[in-house]
């Protein structure tokens, strides 16, 4: 990568890049999965992961035992990428065939967030899972809170690529029989399943009916 090339610049497709905080923040709020890069003692290692956005910061927890966790709050350099599939661009040949998605990815490095924040940014993560259920469930322990590392890192420097358009085809893929179009993708909730030591009787929290519907 050339020295004078911002690595936030998108150098295939460039038209697809975007540059609205708003839409980058939309991407985050709606995802649950993240890909953190990083280089540790034994070479690049991606790791997926959980995460939250916390207004300007982005939210990463794990064990206090985890070597990227601890290559991570020691400063190591991170990439992150984000991506939402939102459908499959059905072109009239495998060449323009393509996909509907938004893309990000995220630079910087992380710092561990303190004990007095600790508590927020673990509900924030929990919330971004499942709205709500941070207060619906018991508070950590003390030592499921010192046994856990939650790092954040600024959104500051990030690149968010967008694909939305129809299929580009040749004039002569136009001219014949083939079809052609979008199929939408979107994320379901599918029907709570009660875990198998539920006692009788408890009904299913507003979470989860929120996110799934009725039982």
């Amino acid at each position: 990568m050339p020295d004078d090339l911002p690595r936030t610049d998108v150098t295939r497709l460039a038209g697809k890049q975007r540059h609205d905080r708003t839409e980058l923040d939309g991407l985050l709020d709606s995802a649950r999965v993240c890909h953190v890069g990083l280089v540790v003692d034994d070479g690049p290692l991606v790791v997926p992961t959980a995460f939250a956005r916390d207004g300007d910061r982005f939210l990463l927890h794990g064990s206090t035992g985890s070597p990227w966790m601890r290559a991570a709050a020691g400063g190591a350099p991170l990439s992150v990428a984000v991506t939402a599939l939102d459908g499959i661009v059905v072109a009239r040949s495998a060449f323009e065939s393509s996909l509907h998605y938004r893309s990000a990815v995220l630079f910087g490095t992380a710092s561990v967030v303190p004990p007095e924040q600790r508590v927020a940014a673990l509900d924030r993560l929990t919330d971004a899972l499942i709205p709500g259920r941070a207060r619906e469930v018991r508070p950590s322990t003390a030592r499921e809170l010192a046994a856990t590392l939650v790092l954040a890192m600024p959104i500051a420097r990030w690149s968010l690529k967008v694909s939305d358009g129809w299929p580009e085809d040749e004039d002569v893929d136009v001219a014949g029989d083939a079809w052609a179009g979008v199929v939408p993708l979107r994320e379901t909730a599918g029907d709570p399943r009660p875990a198998p030591d539920l006692r009788s009787g408890i009904s299913l929290p507003p979470s989860v009916r929120d996110l799934t519907g009725p039982a």
